[in-house]
């Protein structure tokens, strides 16, 4: 047996070793301008907030006087307020409002432009005001020499809103994307290619195994695609760009030269479809463990005895439904067994019955990661879809707005959520739904499976988030995982000049050859 002095030896030659071998992966001390987009999109990039606060980084975070979910103070980040408007919480619940109005009119093609016609007038207000914002800043000489003078190490945003990116390029600073949304749409349609063939466009509700008529339809779905971000973002990015970068730079150019992507999905919850290496995948990256439940909320989830629970909530923009739908609702819970939490804060429902209990506010996570908990009615918001998938927790849909529709296509086609349209919603529908999750098998084992693919992973996707952050300290950037094909016109990105170059050659050699052939035929015939 070593003596103790020897172990002693060999432990500090070990951990002096492994300090050297991993000194290289090391960042004390960065410093992060962190430009958020509100509501749902703050509450996650809030938990990488608290991780490179927790991890030495100094944090500072730009926020609109009247933002939503953005505090002023915080102990894990500094923060400068903007006297602007921003992402107003009234605007929003009129807009939320309406389309719930709209949507239960039914799925008539009128519905639907109503629809989608209101989507881009919100939108473009929203991108109007935030480049108002950066607008302000920028013209604040006294800020914006602050900012040079601090000397961050990179910007971190979400490029649903374009502030972030366009502060970024103004102060020079490497930028990383907490992202899933682009003011462009889906995020890898900015960087990656996307054939139409295969890839379906958000929104249409198609799946990567389209028939011919689908694909005509996936087509169809892009031209209206780009008709909508020539409204929204060309409209207001282009004129802004131009006024403060140069006449020949195009805005998404900006975008799409940002070092880092971390993508907020996965390939278990995506379609496969081709990526980029500057794109680091971190799907459920605020997902974890559930801790225990408040005493009182412990008891009333255990009094469900064998039966379990059932958790339901609409998200952070939906606070309350239309009555009649929320006493359809209570109603279809009153006749089942389980006990159901509920956040709704609405008018308490008639119908309401013993058996559930409604909260103002719920721990999802730790609600979800219970063993009790047997299904959860969502409104089909990523965190929540993907901390459904991290606990195996089967789903029943109401998608409302924005992406819901598409991301519980998405759940449904791999068998781990019934989806009900608000338009057809009554209690019977919604109590059918419920009964055949609670007690159909197959929801709940392909969900632990699509569970247990997710968790299968070398490494967190949190501490891979954190790991690709500091990679742009470490490095000024990630240049050489950025494709060049951005600075491309699309006549160069697609061959058109190079096929069209060819074919002149060969319409070139192929008229010389019929002038030989002619002259030759000629001269055989002046012979005879």
């Amino acid at each position: 047996m070593w003596s103790h002095s020897v172990r002693s030896v060999i432990s500090r030659c070990f951990l002096h070793e492994t300090a050297r071998l991993m000194l290289p992966f090391v960042v004390h001390g960065g410093k992060v301008l962190v430009f958020p987009w509100d509501g749902s999109h703050w509450i996650n990039m809030n938990i990488i907030v608290e991780e490179l606060h927790a991890r030495g980084h100094e944090v500072t975070v730009l926020r609109p006087s009247d933002a939503w979910y953005i505090k002023p103070d915080s102990p894990h980040y500094k923060s400068i307020t903007i006297n602007t408007a921003g992402f107003e919480k009234e605007n929003v619940q009129l807009y939320v409002t309406r389309t719930l109005n709209m949507r239960r009119q039914g799925a008539s093609f009128w519905t639907r432009i109503c629809l989608e016609y209101d989507v881009m007038i919100m939108f473009y207000e929203l991108h109007k005001q935030g480049l108002q914002m950066v607008e302000d800043v920028f013209e604040n000489n006294q800020l914006m020499q602050s900012l040079r003078d601090a000397k961050y190490d990179l910007v971190l945003t979400d490029p649903a809103s374009g502030g972030g990116v366009l502060l970024g390029h103004r102060l020079g600073l490497p930028l990383v994307f907490n992202v899933r949304w682009t003011i462009q749409g889906e995020g890898h349609y900015a960087i990656a290619p996307s054939p139409l063939s295969y890839i379906p466009i958000p929104g249409s509700e198609l799946s990567d195994r389209m028939t011919f008529i689908q694909r005509v339809q996936n087509v169809f779905y892009y031209f209206f695609s780009r008709l909508q971000i020539w409204y929204i973002a060309d409209s207001n990015y282009k004129p802004f760009v131009h006024r403060h970068f140069g006449s020949d730079i195009y805005y998404m150019e900006l975008f799409q030269s940002a070092d880092i992507w971390l993508m907020r999905n996965d390939f278990t919850f995506e379609f496969p479809r081709p990526t980029m290496p500057n794109i680091i995948y971190m799907s459920g990256f605020q997902c974890k463990p559930s801790k225990p439940l408040p005493k009182q909320l412990e008891e009333f989830v255990q009094s469900s005895g064998e039966h379990g629970v059932i958790v339901m909530t609409l998200g952070t923009l939906v606070e309350n439904l239309p009555e009649d739908m929320a006493e359809d609702i209570a109603a279809a819970f009153a006749e089942l067994p389980q006990k159901v939490i509920w956040r709704h804060k609405g008018k308490k429902p008639s119908t309401l019955g013993n058996n559930t209990l409604i909260l103002d506010w719920l721990p999802q996570n730790d609600l979800l990661g219970h063993p009790k908990t047997k299904v959860f009615v969502a409104h089909g918001g990523t965190n929540g879809l993907q901390e459904a998938i991290y606990h195996g927790v089967p789903l029943v849909g109401l998608p409302l707005m924005f992406d819901q529709p598409d991301n519980f296509f998405k759940m449904a086609s791999r068998g781990v959520a019934k989806v009900l349209d608000i338009a057809e919603l009554n209690k019977d529908v919604f109590l059918e739904a419920l009964k055949e999750v609670l007690y159909e098998p197959s929801y709940r084992e392909k969900m632990k499976e699509l569970s247990s693919l997710h968790r299968d992973q070398p490494m967190k996707p949190l501490d891979r988030a954190m790991f690709w952050i500091e990679f742009v300290m470490r490095h000024k950037g990630a240049a050489h995982l950025r494709t060049e094909s951005y600075k491309m016109s699309m006549i160069q990105y697609h061959s058109v000049d190079v096929l069209a170059f060819l074919l002149a050659i060969i319409l070139l050699l192929l008229t010389v050859f019929i002038s030989v052939v002619k002259f030759l035929w000629k001269r055989r015939r002046v012979k005879k």
